[in-house]
């Protein structure tokens, strides 16, 4: 099982043009889940921002992020600025006691994938039924769907000044999905880059 704890290398770029659509594997960066019925309560304790409804996520002031995925589960994804060291704390201090707010690992279950830039909704329309346009897909919405035949949860990750989808999916699927992700991009291709954490 990989260690949260660990010493996380830094995003490193593969030689391509720094405009257009981006994809950055984030996998190794830290991320776990929680739920339970005293999962908000425990959560905003902590300092969390939360959302106000299921299917939406909200970006933290450290640059993390919460994805509510249901009324009473939340994803939590770390920030490649700090090594995604507040999630990975989180992770490691949490303990089971008398509340209902159980720890669900992420890192070793799900692989996680961002696409930042331009023609994000052009590429994933290629892949998923699901319209994930600007105008239907806002900041903050979270998607739980299908994306080249297998489950997928996307989260629009952006903001005024930058396009951004967190896209995860089975661990298991990782090769399979990046290389889905590619392909599809590559009809911009000339416009498009690959980051990966190493």
């Amino acid at each position: 099982m990989t260690s949260l704890r660990e010493q996380h290398s830094k995003v490193r770029q593969t030689p391509a043009p720094m405009t257009g659509c981006c994809l950055t594997d984030l996998t190794d960066l830290p991320r776990v889940g929680f739920r339970g019925a005293h999962t908000a309560d425990y959560l905003r304790g902590r300092a969390f921002v939360l959302p106000d409804a299921p299917n939406r996520a909200v970006i933290q002031a450290d640059g993390s992020h919460v994805a509510r995925l249901s009324q009473t589960e939340y994803l939590l994804l770390g920030n490649p600025e700090d090594q995604g060291q507040r999630i990975a704390d989180e992770e490691a201090r949490w303990e089971l006691d008398h509340q209902a707010n159980y720890l669900l690992p992420r890192q070793d279950s799900h692989a996680c994938f961002q696409m930042t830039g331009d023609y994000l909704s052009e590429v994933l329309a290629k892949l998923c039924g699901v319209d994930l346009s600007p105008q239907a897909f806002v900041p903050g919405a979270v998607a739980q769907t299908s994306a080249a035949r297998i489950n997928v949860i996307i989260i629009n990750s952006g903001t005024a000044q930058q396009a951004s989808f967190h896209i995860l999916c089975d661990r298991a699927s990782k090769a399979y999905f990046q290389g889905a992700l590619e392909d599809a991009m590559q009809e911009y291709s000339g416009r498009t880059s690959a980051m990966f954490m190493r």
